[in-house]
């Protein structure tokens, strides 16, 4: 049996097969991605942003997980083993720490973006999302939209949720917004608004939880990544 037998031997018909298949999404214009430790999800987050296109900066929207916050803050500083990127200048009220947001920064300098504004994402409402949607929308730069799925669920009830959660997010469903089981409920609030506005449509790249990982599946916690 040769090569012939297994796939096609024009050249051009070749491609045209493999680029359904290993081809780049076009026009992404941001991701969904998770932020747990690497060894949870880093894969799924690292699949997620070698799909990105070259820019020089990128903006970060991510859950608070250490202080109660309504609206908007900044993070001041951020620096990795990789070093630092440049602070985009705000207005924002400042944290000295999140981390959903830091753990975006060494994917982004890996793919040598050299500016991010990186907010954290309090409390708000239907309103409050649409006018940050419309305000980051006017910023040239890629969207990175942080959040982790259901958390501590067995792994079937975990699958069950996260099912829900991801269609919501697939399909825009605003009013459904509130059924969202995840810890980035309020980025994504935003996100939907955003993709609203743009006439953007999320697809999903990959779902996993941590019992996929870790073979624990008593209490798990999920992960997707997302492109739009």
């Amino acid at each position: 049996m040769g090569s012939s037998d297994w796939y096609p031997q024009n050249p051009e018909k070749l491609k045209e097969f493999l680029n359904k298949f290993v081809a780049k999404p076009k026009n992404i214009h941001g991701l969904i991605v998770p932020h747990a430790g690497y060894i949870y999800s880093g894969e799924i987050a690292g699949n997620a942003f070698s799909l990105l296109p070259k820019k020089e900066k990128a903006i970060i929207l991510a859950p608070s997980h250490y202080t109660y916050l309504k609206g908007i803050a900044s993070i001041e500083k951020i620096k990795t083993p990789l070093g630092e990127i440049k602070i985009t200048e705000n207005s924002h009220p400042k944290l000295d720490y999140e981390h959903a947001v830091e753990n975006q920064f060494p994917f982004l300098q890996k793919l040598g973006y050299k500016e991010v504004l990186p907010l954290v994402v309090g409390e708000i409402n239907e309103n409050d999302a649409k006018k940050i949607a419309e305000q980051i929308s006017k910023i040239d730069a890629v969207y990175i939209f942080s959040t982790d799925l259901s958390h501590f669920l067995s792994y079937e009830k975990a699958v069950e949720k996260d099912k829900k959660t991801i269609e919501i997010i697939k399909n825009l469903k605003i009013e459904k917004w509130k059924e969202i089981d995840a810890c980035g409920k309020f980025p994504l609030l935003i996100l939907m608004h955003l993709c609203k506005q743009q006439n953007w449509k999320p697809k999903l790249i990959e779902y996993k939880n941590s019992g996929d990982i870790t073979q624990d599946k008593t209490r798990v916690v999920g992960y997707s990544s997302f492109y739009f």
